[in-house]
C-alpha cells in the first residue's frame, strides 16, 4: 500500500502532524482530514459569526477536493463537529447551498471545544473515479 497525500496552497496548511487528504494507490477513495475556518493566506480564523465560520470550512474543503479531482459533491460522509449543537439548522441552510441532492451521509457532533476555538470542523470521505497522484 502507497499513500498518497494530497495538499493544497488554497487551504490552510496542516497545524498538526496530519496531512489535508491522502487517497491510497489503487484506489479511489480521499480521506479529507477536518477543515477549521481558518482563511488560507494568513492561517487566521476567519472573523463573523458562525456562518462565517461554515462557510469558510466548506471552502477550504472545497479546495481540498478539488485538488484530489473531486467536489464536495463527492463526499459520501462528511462528519460535522460543532460547539454549540443550537447552529444545526444554520449547517443545514449553509450546507443546501454547496451540496447537490442525494446528499451524502453525515453526522453532526456536539463537542466541547476544538483547535485554534473554531465553533465549527468538518471532515469527510470522498469517492471519485480514480485518484490523480499528480499532487
Amino acid at each position: 500500500m502507497q499513500k498518497h497525500i494530497i495538499s493544497t496552497d488554497k487551504a490552510p496548511q496542516a497545524i498538526g502532524t496530519y496531512s489535508q487528504a491522502v487517497c491510497v494507490t489503487g484506489g479511489s477513495t480521499v480521506y479529507l482530514s477536518g477543515q477549521i475556518p481558518l482563511i488560507p493566506e494568513t492561517m487566521e480564523m476567519i472573523e463573523g459569526d458562525i456562518s462565517a465560520q461554515i462557510h469558510q470550512v466548506f471552502k477550504n474543503l472545497t479546495a481540498v477536493c478539488e485538488k484530489s479531482g473531486g467536489s464536495l459533491n463527492d463526499i459520501v460522509k462528511l462528519n460535522i463537529f460543532l460547539t454549540e449543537l443550537s447552529n444545526f439548522a444554520v449547517v443545514n441552510e449553509i450546507m443546501a447551498q454547496y451540496f447537490d441532492q442525494p446528499y451524502p451521509a453525515r453526522a453532526a457532533v456536539g463537542i466541547n471545544e476544538l483547535p485554534k476555538f473554531s465553533r465549527v470542523e468538518m471532515d469527510g470521505i470522498m469517492v471519485i473515479e480514480t485518484c490523480d497522484y499528480t499532487y
